[in-house]
């Protein structure tokens, strides 16, 4: 199967990433986007859903077959995290985005131990830094991150600068351009928003993009 267009298709059918080049989103951060992404979405959708799960278990399979458990980062990652390792029957956890605040204040929930050698699963990577502190807990608890994998990506520039700098692989199962094809193959943009979309990807703090 290739899952990185039958996942954008599969994407945009359900609503889960939309386009709109023309009408920007604003992100939380404040940048103004042609693209809006909540992979959240999926799980409401069985087949769809198993099709990530298929491509996630064949993806850490190929790159990663030593990888003796998935953590998920919270809290996107968690369910996606959960329905892998079920599917190749390996231990799961996940890493919180600070310390729990009772209990034994722990980050990292689920058994890690030295050397463990895990696959971190995120669901959408735009620069990555979410990311970043999950690789950082997880090495400082001497666990050994194979790599980090992600439904999908921007392949934004900051993201590859981020993942370069702390040393960790980064794949994804389908990404910005794979998708702005599939879009354009079936209709959802024109031929004319294609300008826009890639000014965006090249640079999102410039907004020159929406005068294009």
């Amino acid at each position: 199967m290739d899952f990185e267009k039958v996942i954008a298709e599969n994407l945009l059918e359900i609503k889960a990433v939309s386009l709109r080049p023309n009408e920007p989103y604003v992100w939380a951060s404040g940048i103004k986007s042609p693209i809006y992404c909540d992979n959240r979405f999926v799980l409401s959708f069985p087949q769809k859903r198993d099709v990530v799960v298929a491509g996630f278990k064949a993806l850490i399979e190929k790159a990663y077959p030593q990888a003796e458990s998935i953590m998920g980062t919270a809290t996107a990652g968690i369910p996606w995290a959960a329905l892998v390792a079920s599917a190749m029957n390996k231990p799961m956890g996940y890493v919180r985005a600070s310390n729990k605040d009772h209990g034994k204040g722990n980050k990292i929930e689920g058994q890690v131990h030295e050397g463990m050698k895990v696959v971190v699963i995120e669901d959408l990577i735009s620069t990555g830094s979410s990311v970043k502190g999950v690789v950082e807990a997880l090495r400082d608890a001497g666990v050994e991150v194979l790599g980090v994998v992600a439904i999908f990506t921007y392949l934004l520039p900051a993201a590859e600068e981020l993942f370069s700098s702390i040393h960790c692989e980064c794949r994804t199962l389908s990404n910005y351009d794979v998708l702005v094809e599939a879009a354009l193959e079936h209709h959802y943009i024109k031929d004319s928003d294609l300008e826009k979309l890639k000014a965006w990807k090249r640079d999102p703090h410039d907004e020159s993009w929406i005068e294009r």
